[in-house]
């Protein structure tokens, strides 16, 4: 006898959840682990962004420079030099000396036609011969009066009034003499002449040329210069002055003339600091005799220094020129840099001198990033092995 198959048993409903479960907690740990990494990496990203945007610098100290010799720039003028102004108004008639030819003193340099002040001359000599003529009848008749009043014929009175008209007359005829005298006077500025002897170095003007009188800047018809000797002016800071006085000898160097040297002297001083420079004024006359030196040319000033001591330089990597004036990036203790304003005094090329703001402790950042600014943090790069022991 068979027996019908057996109904299965029928799955319980957790047996049949569980799956779903299980897959439900992988999805979770899914995107749970990837939110962990997602924010792991947001973190890292941020504090790579972070170190990055601290930017890594180099610093360097200042070195020792010593003071043997002063070199500073300097400017070359002429010992004398003169602008040539006309006195009177007219045309240029004749010029008769062109720029760089030697002139001596009292040389006509060109002439000046001048028709109104010629007619005023001739008016004036006009006038003052028909004062002076009247004068001479009014005295005359002042002579006669006061010898009647001893006769009585005439009253003192009369007399007297003769006697002021007579002055009048030669009192007119005074203010007109003084008039010719002037007129004439203007007529020998008709020729524009050298004041001394020296080389005309500007000439602006040409024949026919309108010419206004004036003094105003720009209207010089000449420039005469002595080229004989020159002045040559320099700006010593103040820290050198001490060592510079009246006589001392000094070295010139022009770049036209590259490898030779004039000797030039120490003539005076200003004995004041120029409070915008730092510096004091000083001139020197150099000889130039032979005409090797122009004047409005820059040199070079070379002072010996005896006992000059050391000062602080820096490369000019470490520079940074703005319109606030010259800066250097220091690193102070907390890692921050701080911009500090110096000056300078001296630049010798590889090596700048500073005057003051610089300390011999001091940590500068050299080739220091655009737009750095006081409190920025920064890293200091590690030096090299070899710059360790070197340093």
């Amino acid at each position: 006898m068979s027996h019908p198959n057996p109904t299965p048993a029928p799955t319980s409903r957790p047996s049949r959840r569980l799956p779903v479960v299980i897959a439900a907690i992988l999805v979770v740990g899914a995107v749970a682990a990837g939110l962990f990494v997602r924010a792991t990496r947001a973190h890292q990203l941020e504090a790579t962004a972070q170190s990055r945007s601290i930017p890594t610098v180099g610093v360097i100290h200042p070195t020792s420079v010593p003071v043997d010799a002063l070199e500073l720039p300097g400017r070359v003028e002429a010992w004398s030099r003169a602008p040539i102004y006309a006195r009177v108004s007219g045309y240029l008639k004749r010029w008769n000396a062109d720029i760089g030819q030697p002139v001596k003193a009292g040389q006509v340099l060109a002439e000046i036609e001048t028709p109104d002040l010629d007619q005023e001359l001739s008016q004036a000599q006009a006038e003052l011969a028909s004062a002076r003529s009247d004068a001479a009848i009014a005295k005359a008749a002042a002579d006669r009066w006061q010898r009647l009043v001893d006769t009585r014929l005439v009253s003192r009175q009369d007399a007297d009034e003769r006697v002021a008209t007579s002055q009048s007359r030669e009192a007119s005829a005074q203010a007109l003499n003084a008039n010719v005298a002037r007129a004439q006077t203007l007529a020998r500025y008709k020729q524009l002449v050298a004041p001394f002897d020296g080389v005309v170095t500007e000439r602006n003007t040409d024949v026919g040329a309108l010419i206004n009188t004036g003094s105003s800047t720009g209207s010089a018809l000449f420039v005469v210069s002595d080229l004989s000797r020159l002045r040559v002016y320099v700006s010593v800071p103040q820290r050198q002055v001490a060592s510079i006085r009246p006589g001392v000898h000094a070295q010139l160097v022009v770049p036209e003339h590259p490898g030779k040297t004039y000797d030039a002297t120490v003539q005076s001083l200003s004995q004041a600091i120029d409070s915008d420079s730092g510096a004091m004024l000083v001139q020197l006359a150099v000889d130039n005799a032979a005409g090797e030196l122009l004047p409005g040319a820059y040199a070079t000033v070379r002072f010996d220094v005896a006992n000059g001591g050391t000062t602080l330089g820096l490369p000019p990597s470490a520079l940074i020129i703005g319109k606030g004036g010259v800066h250097l990036a220091v690193v102070d203790a907390q890692g921050k840099a701080q911009l500090r304003e110096v000056r300078i005094s001296r630049d010798l090329g590889n090596v700048v001198e500073f005057a003051d703001g610089l300390k011999a402790d001091d940590r500068v950042i050299d080739n220091p990033p655009d737009g750095i600014a006081t409190g920025d943090a920064v890293r200091v790069a590690e030096a090299a092995p070899e710059q360790k022991k070197a340093g």
